[in-house]
């Protein structure tokens, strides 16, 4: 798979606790960009955080929480990426969707495995 150099990159912040049809959101939203083809996805698990309600996620000790932050990346063509936004607008119910213009250096992968 080729990527355009001038491609999108998609930044979805949910929490980790996040469900969507009983499922894990981030979840869904990696195995749903993996079956519509999207060339990759990746999640990151933040340590501290606050969203809209201001409500600070951190992953103290002595200040335990559950639904960390969580950020999913997805860089595509532009016209892959917006055909996603649709749906995800459906799965996500609370969060942040981030749109930005990305350069593509490289995309490479092992044609070993």
């Amino acid at each position: 798979m080729n990527l355009p150099h001038e491609a999108k990159l998609l930044r979805v912040f949910i929490g980790e606790d996040d469900k969507y049809d009983g499922r894990l959101l981030y979840e869904l939203i990696v195995e749903k960009a993996r079956k519509e083809g999207l060339a990759g996805a990746t999640v990151y698990r933040g340590i501290l955080g606050f969203g809209a309600n201001s409500r600070v996620h951190t992953t103290k000790v002595l200040r335990l929480s559950e639904d960390l932050p969580v950020v999913v990346e997805i860089v595509d063509a532009p016209e892959k990426i917006e055909a996603f936004l649709p749906w995800l607008d459906e799965v996500i119910q609370e969060g942040l969707v981030t749109l930005e213009k990305a350069t593509v250096i490289a995309y490479r992968h092992n044609s070993n495995g």
